[in-house]
């Protein structure tokens, strides 16, 4: 499907990038100890700017980058920052998709940072699902059991109340969360969340022409050096 299946502007979703900034220690402190805290840290940035670009290409009415810490650049144009708020991720997750309702209500899409394989056609085939007639919400899970992607059409207050975060049970809680309050949800494609090494290794391979493979790519090359 293309972005042209949506004939009016009116139809396109905002798109909010959750992320964290990259900081050693703080980021994707899984990957260790096959990659150090500032190893790591250059992996996690590169999947964010992978990811921004692929908003920042995908058809949409507004795109926010809700961020918990600093950016050390300005985000690509087009793109708005906010400020990420609430203790936990659940919480975060539900002031972001509810400022950026506030900000104008219209449709709403909410990804993470960590599946740098994405591209704007994903990102448009979930606005032309969220779209579509009958479809309330939609949700994407990942391999490792939470989520890539959550998407509503309206604002519901709650919605993640009681959903346990980044456990192998958060996708299918949040889908039955998301049922019970009444939506019709509509499922995205299930993709790799990076999280471990072997995540990264199997998500560079699937998307070899991103910055995130490059990275990795030159990384690995180190590590390999540093262990010979």
């Amino acid at each position: 499907m293309s972005a042209l299946k949506f004939a009016h502007n009116s139809e396109r979703p905002q798109i909010v990038v959750l992320a964290k900034a990259p900081v050693p220690g703080r980021v994707k402190t899984r990957l260790s100890p096959t990659y150090s805290p500032a190893d790591a840290a250059e992996i996690a940035l590169a999947a964010l700017l992978d990811t921004l670009d692929a908003v920042r290409d995908a058809p949409a009415s507004r795109r926010f980058l809700a961020m918990d810490g600093d950016l050390v650049s300005a985000p690509p144009g087009g793109i708005k920052m906010l400020h990420q708020r609430g203790d936990g991720l659940a919480e975060r997750i539900d002031y972001a998709l509810a400022d950026a309702f506030t900000i104008a209500v219209r449709p709403t899409l909410l990804i993470g940072m960590d599946t740098p394989q994405i591209t704007a056609a994903h990102l448009a085939r979930a606005g032309e699902q969220l779209a579509a007639p009958g479809v309330d919400a939609v949700l994407g899970l990942a391999d490792d059991g939470g989520f890539w992607a959550l998407g509503l059409r309206r604002w519901v207050p709650g919605l993640f109340a009681d959903v346990g975060m980044s456990r192998p049970d958060t996708g299918e809680n949040q889908l039955i969360r998301l049922r019970a309050a009444g939506l019709r949800v509509g499922l995205l494609r299930t993709l790799r969340d990076v999280d471990t090494a072997a995540d990264a290794a199997a998500v560079a391979e699937s998307a070899p022409w991103g910055r995130f493979a490059r990275v990795l790519r030159e990384l690995d090359a180190h590590v390999e050096v540093r262990a010979s």
